[in-house]
């Protein structure tokens, strides 16, 4: 049995209430319906910002009624102190858990409001930081990110060693994995990061400008869009399926000792091209008979990219369990039925 089964078989026998920022968004629901179909307390938080109802719809469809009741939404925002707070002490339930995922990804458009980003990524970190301390929440696992690495060069990306950083958001990412330190240092606030590595899979919002690649992709291949890539096609990612992600934030709240106040690479450890991403996805279309048949169209390196990541996942191996269950294709075989699914249901 894994770590991630005896820690699943331990939460169905005595049930925690858990804090989820963001529940609305991709992570964040995917997050939701994992620990309610583990029959655990949920309180979710989200603006809308980036999250959407129709996310937590899906999440209600897919448990029991019985499930669903233990799930208390709230919409508020993480830069109002106040929303944070309420978070915390709803229905007089005590929190165990926090996995805050709320936040402003993607690298343009940090770029292009730079405020915002800094707004919800640290000013809203800080919030819930605080409120966490004052309620005395047992740990605090937070959404970091491999933007993090920045221009250090070496490959597989390993905790230690990080560059400079090649972005607003960067920089709100590695200011958070500060602030949870200090936290940890000064208040004694279990604080545990997790940097993802290019996270797919269901509930990834294909729409608008900022919309990561895989979900963006295979939306214009189902709707036979022209398809353009960044660069010359042999720029890699370490890809990493929504369910290892998952898996990660349970095993990082639920971790022993040696295994809090620490910071998780959270990816596949491998590496995957452009080209070949490009490939998979006709491949994965083919099997759900959508066939599509144009090449790709190559244009400018996007401002504010690394080359090439991998992540180096021995430590979160070692230390709290994390054993990806998931390749990436294997994840985009069993994404792509949602990802059909959800254009074809725009299109009506």
């Amino acid at each position: 049995m894994s770590k991630y089964d005896e820690v699943k078989k331990q939460l169905i026998q005595t049930p925690k209430t858990w804090l989820v920022t963001g529940v609305a968004g991709f992570i964040g629901s995917n997050l939701l319906e994992t620990l309610l179909l583990l029959n655990q307390k949920v309180i979710g938080l989200d603006n809308f910002a980036t999250g959407h109802q129709h996310n937590l719809d899906e999440v209600k469809t897919a448990v029991s009624l019985q499930q669903w009741d233990n799930f208390t939404f709230i919409k508020g925002d993480i830069r109002n102190f106040e929303d944070c707070e309420k978070a915390l002490s709803t229905e007089n339930l005590t929190v165990d858990y926090i996995l805050h995922q709320a936040a402003l990804g993607s690298v343009p458009r940090s770029i292009a409001d730079p405020i915002l980003t800094n707004s919800a990524n640290i000013t809203g970190f800080v919030n819930m930081l605080t409120a966490a301390k004052n309620a005395k929440v047992s740990t605090f696992v937070y959404a970091a990110s491999s933007s993090t690495y920045g221009d250090h060069p070496a490959l597989p990306k390993v905790e230690e060693n990080i560059g400079k950083p090649l972005s607003p958001y960067a920089v709100t990412k590695y200011v958070n994995e500060l602030y949870a330190d200090v936290f940890n240092k000064t208040y004694g606030l279990n604080t545990t990061g997790l940097r993802y590595f290019n996270v797919f899979g269901k509930r990834q919002d294909p729409d608008g400008a900022y919309a990561a690649v895989i979900p963006k992709w295979t939306a214009a291949m189902i709707e036979n869009q022209d398809l353009f890539i960044n660069g010359d096609g042999e720029t890699s990612r370490d890809f990493c399926f929504v369910e290892n992600a998952v898996q990660a934030n349970i095993l990082a709240a639920t971790a022993n000792e040696e295994g809090k106040n620490q910071v998780y690479n959270v990816a596949l450890g491998d590496r995957t091209t452009l080209n070949e991403l490009f490939s998979s996805l006709v491949s994965a279309l083919k099997s759900n008979e959508v066939n599509y048949a144009k090449q790709a169209i190559y244009q400018e390196f996007r401002a504010g990219d690394v080359r090439h990541s991998q992540a180096d996942i021995s430590k979160a191996k070692n230390l709290i369990g994390y054993q990806p269950e998931f390749r990436i294709q294997q994840g985009i075989n069993k994404a792509m039925p949602w990802y059909i699914d959800f254009i074809n249901k725009q299109k009506t």
